[in-house]
């Protein structure tokens, strides 16, 4: 037997770290271990005209060169989706960008109400779309108003705080309803390198029926990724676990080092984070690491404005996941938020030399509000 012979269920017991291997070793199209860039955008049909398969009678995943066009389906685009289809444990259709995924599903399923809570500005401003187009209506997360063909949208880890929600709670309320969806900001650690723009729906398997309607409807609307994108979304699957481990261990030694340290740091207000969360769902839920991203409070605006100039390691913009580790002061994109809060997004680097760098980042901020103040005071 080789790799070339497995199917997703001969892959279905084996570990995340494994499947994002040879998740898609059942459609490879030719020999060489590495996936190949396919660039084209239409295939030709087949040669004998009593074995052309008719568009809307065809299935994608069926051969391996069973393609007709880039809007539909392509080569890059197949293996990534039967990467995160084995992963996440249903079929999953990929979208352009993150934003893109929750558009295109409140589009199939058209709820009335949508529960939600702070999180993603993105979600809500896509939502503020539907809301003109149809009048869909924003409800708060626990309310009563949710019915049948409604939607709970439960984000967790928190954007911007990184903080986690009990997912067994709200799942078991959604269930009640017949919904059981995931979504994900492919942009952020399926990536995990800051160059890919990517959104993914991943139907349980007792909704398979919606899988074809949410690939049409992908079809239709030409919300499709690029080859260049799915090409370098299923690198980036490849390493998945280790990155994401590695960055979820760091952050969380930087947390319990801020958190431990608040009272002797200067400027530090606080520190949020899914592994300061005492809940024991919390545990239960993340098993394997509380996620990369905490959210960094200091004690003025200002100080939170000038923090990332301050940072030799840490890019200042927004976004979060990639190899580099980055800060963001978030006002600067939402301003909802509280203005003395920071989004700090963990990379690669060793935990001694971010720690090393936020430290002499507070000391230099702690040196300049102080001078600003002698200054006023001399004025």
């Amino acid at each position: 037997m080789s790799p070339t012979q497995n199917t997703p269920e001969s892959l279905a017991h084996l570990s995340p770290a494994t499947l994002a291997i040879h998740g898609d070793d059942g459609i490879q199209q030719h020999k060489a271990i590495a996936p190949a860039m396919h660039v084209s955008t239409t295939f030709r049909y087949h040669d004998d005209p009593d074995k052309i398969v008719f568009w809307g009678e065809y299935d994608p995943l069926s051969h391996r060169d069973s393609h007709i066009y880039l809007r539909e389906s392509a080569p890059n685009t197949n293996r990534f989706e039967a990467v995160l289809s084995t992963l996440l444990g249903g079929k999953a259709v990929t979208y352009p960008t993150g934003l893109s995924a929750p558009y295109s599903l409140l589009v199939h399923l058209r709820p009335q109400h949508i529960a939600m809570r702070a999180g993603f500005s993105g979600c809500h401003g896509v939502v503020g779309v539907l809301n003109r187009l149809y009048g869909l209506e924003k409800v708060d997360l626990d309310s009563d108003e949710i019915g049948e063909g409604d939607v709970i949208l439960l984000e967790t880890p928190l954007n911007p705080s990184g903080e986690a929600r009990d997912v067994a709670y709200y799942s078991a309320k959604a269930k009640k309803l017949g919904v059981d969806i995931v979504l994900h900001s492919g942009t952020k650690y399926f990536d995990g390198h800051n160059d890919l723009l990517c959104g993914v729906v991943a139907v349980h398997p007792k909704h398979d029926d919606w899988y074809p309607k949410l690939r049409r409807d992908r079809h239709i609307m030409g919300n499709c990724m690029g080859n260049l994108e799915s090409w370098l979304g299923l690198r980036s699957l490849r390493t998945f676990e280790l990155h994401l481990k590695r960055q979820s261990e760091t952050a969380t030694r930087l947390v319990q080092w801020l958190n431990d340290s608040k009272a002797n740091l200067p400027g530090v207000l606080g520190v949020a984070h899914a592994s300061l969360q005492e809940e024991p769902w919390v545990r239960e839920q993340m098993p394997n690491g509380f996620g990369p991203l905490f959210a960094l409070y200091l004690t003025s605006e200002r100080a939170a404005r000038i923090f990332p100039s301050k940072l030799a390691l840490f890019h200042h913009c927004t976004s979060l996941g990639g190899a580099e580790s980055m800060i963001e002061w978030r006002r600067v994109t939402d301003d909802e938020i509280d203005p003395r809060g920071l989004r700090v997004s963990v990379g690669l680097e060793s935990f001694e030399d971010l720690q090393a760098d936020i430290l002499q980042g507070l000391e230099a901020v702690a040196l300049e509000m102080k001078q600003m103040v002698n200054g006023a005071t001399s004025a």
